[in-house]
């Protein structure tokens, strides 16, 4: 927000005039200028703007069919509009997010109108709205989530891309800049077919989505709640490490942070590829077959007992 007092016999002012600026906000200019110019406003006024625009988020499709995106804006944040939208192969689209903004985003596949009623139905990450716009409902899990949290502690955006609630298809984030340091701008996501490497017990819509093994039991362990609510209580576990293996830049159960949470500084611009093609930035090996995946099956339940 910008808040502009100024003393003289103009309005708008001019010539002599004296201008006070205040700028309020995470991203803002954190104090006064006074001056003379109405030049002084002019670029104060497009700084303001700049700053309440946070950034733009960009969804890209590459997928073969139409999918829906949903966004989510956690509690405390403003709602994006529209919180849902059809996007065609091929096609892409761009939303502003305000700073300070937090919350997640996915695609639904597979949506068609019911005959009765004429509501939207998904296949996956349906949200229940029955329309394009999620208004304020999440995905039904599975889906795979793209998490954010825009100008947050130290004045950092965090972000991920969470398998925690299973995987409907692959999602790539890619900051608008590259960085050095702890803050390193890396693109997050997962680009591997996580659907065809499923195990039979996690499967869901026919092979269109693959559940997290605490949606499919339910069990404290594959949850991280009771006992198991901790970093040091809640492990790795067989079905975690296929997901984990096939996508390391994903989180793969809930206290998976330390290879699954980016930063990124100066307030770049995102781009939310569904389907992503090769990129070299952004390099995944997924499972050269399903001995392997076996491998990793057996090794992760002999830790476990």
């Amino acid at each position: 927000m910008l808040l502009v007092l100024w003393r003289g016999s103009t309005n708008p002012p001019r010539g002599n005039s004296s201008i006070l600026f205040f700028c309020f906000g995470p991203r803002s200019c954190n104090g006064a200028i006074v001056g003379n110019k109405t030049s002084n406003l002019k670029n104060l006024c497009a700084v303001a703007e700049e700053e309440a625009e946070a950034a733009t988020f960009t969804f890209v499709n590459r997928c073969p069919d139409a999918v829906w995106p949903g966004i989510l804006s956690n509690a405390g944040s403003p709602r994006l509009e529209p919180t849902g939208f059809e996007l065609q192969p091929g096609a892409s689209r761009a939303l502003p997010a305000p700073s300070g903004w937090s919350g997640r985003m996915w695609a639904r596949t597979g949506c068609s109108q019911s005959q009765e009623g004429g509501r939207l139905v998904c296949a996956t990450g349906d949200c229940g709205s029955g329309s394009a716009e999620c208004a304020g409902s999440g995905a039904a899990p599975p889906a795979t989530l793209a998490e954010f949290t825009l100008d947050g502690s130290g004045g950092l955006d965090f972000y991920d891309v969470s398998l925690v609630d299973g995987y409907n298809l692959p999602v790539l984030v890619e900051p608008s800049r590259s960085a050095s340091g702890p803050a390193s701008c890396a693109a997050a996501g997962c680009a591997a077919d996580l659907n065809a490497m499923c195990p039979a017990e996690l499967r869901a819509g026919g092979g269109a989505a693959c559940r997290s093994a605490c949606d499919a039991f339910g069990r404290p362990d594959y949850c991280c709640s009771g006992a198991f609510a901790s970093p040091a209580a809640c492990r790795p576990t067989a079905y975690s490490q296929v997901f984990k293996t096939a996508c390391p830049r994903s989180y793969s159960y809930a206290f998976d942070d330390p290879t699954s949470t980016f930063t990124c500084a100066g307030g770049p611009d995102y781009t939310v590829t569904f389907c992503p093609a090769a990129n070299p930035r952004f390099v995944v090996t997924p499972f050269s077959n399903y001995c392997e995946r076996f491998f990793w099956l057996v090794l992760g339940l002999w830790t476990e007992g």
